[in-house]
């Protein structure tokens, strides 16, 4: 496949990606990534392009990753956030896209505490809009980084056992990774405390395990999330003393996983909560391979959602 084959508008999420576009954006990445490596990481391919980046909730390697993606193309760069912009005086998110996309841009990359905010928004412009995690629904492009991350691993997706742990619930990371694995042929099992594992996750694919020492067991990669505080209005758990002693990832549970068993981690990580310290002495981690990947990843889906031929 070549860049033309990808003819969507925007990335609003996996589960509308099929197989084959899936694995267009993973070559890309990998192909792109080595300009990461040059000693000048810069080529002209978005010379001339705007991308604008919407951030309204906090993120350091997201937005981080996008504008480096971007300046690596070579493409020109806005920011746009909470703070400081017109959303403060009250402007709607909304008139705050018809004004900028009045300026021209080419593509516009949004994280917003809503879920479905950027699928709204897409219907208003004809530029690009690229999900960078809508609420608790999707964040397309951190499941991408992680399938690239195994991929680079195990050579394949197909046949792989993955474990995701946490708090489900509130994950869209976990939800664009099961979308995104499983039509790559992976088996997936989630495990967390059932106040945040509602049973209907399996509706998506995913097995479903409130046992982590038994859910840990073969697997071939174990993904913590973080427990996410912000979004912890209730009482999911006892304490956070409880959940490390229940679903923590430690050196015995790791153990019990398969020989050759990777950790890995959307960040940021809370140690000693999620994952153990230790364990970076008794098992490879590829979070950092997930950082550098996530660089990759987010040129490959720039240069295809704004250089590819795109319906409209």
């Amino acid at each position: 496949m070549d860049s033309q084959s990808l003819t969507k508008k925007d990335l609003l999420g996996l589960n509308e990606l099929d197989r084959e576009e899936i694995e267009l954006i993973l070559d890309t990445a990998r192909s792109l990534r080595e300009i990461l490596y040059r000693p000048i990481k810069k080529v002209p391919t978005l010379r001339g392009k705007t991308v604008v980046n919407m951030f309204f909730e906090p993120s350091t390697r997201t937005q981080s990753s996008f504008d480096l993606a971007a300046k690596r193309l070579s493409a020109d760069t806005v920011s746009v956030s909470t703070r400081g912009s017109a959303v403060q005086k009250g402007e709607s998110l909304l008139d705050t896209l018809l004004n900028i996309d009045a300026m021209k841009a080419d593509a516009f990359v949004i994280r917003h505490w809503a879920s479905g905010a950027p699928h709204f928004l897409a219907r208003y412009t004809k530029a690009a809009v690229i999900n960078a995690g809508d609420g608790t629904h999707e964040h397309p492009t951190q499941a991408l980084l992680d399938i690239l991350t195994m991929q680079d691993r195990f050579g394949s997706i197909e046949g792989l056992d993955v474990l995701i742990v946490g708090d489900i619930l509130h994950s869209r990371v976990a939800r664009s990774n099961i979308f995104g694995l499983k039509k790559l042929g992976a088996k997936v099992t989630l495990s967390g405390p059932p106040t945040l594992l509602p049973e209907y996750f399996q509706d998506l694919g995913a097995d479903i395990s409130y046992d982590v020492d038994e859910a840990v067991k073969d697997k071939d990669v174990i993904m913590a999330l973080r427990i996410q505080k912000e979004r912890l209005e209730e009482a999911y758990f006892p304490s956070i003393r409880e959940y490390r002693k229940f679903f923590g990832i430690t050196i015995e549970r790791l153990r019990k996983a398969k020989e050759n068993a990777v950790i890995m981690h959307p960040g940021p990580v809370n140690w000693g909560v999620e994952l153990d310290f230790d364990l970076l002495q008794e098992r490879e981690s590829l979070i950092l391979n997930q950082v550098t990947n996530g660089v990759a990843v987010r040129m490959a889906v720039l240069y295809l959602f704004i250089k590819g031929e795109k319906e409209s």
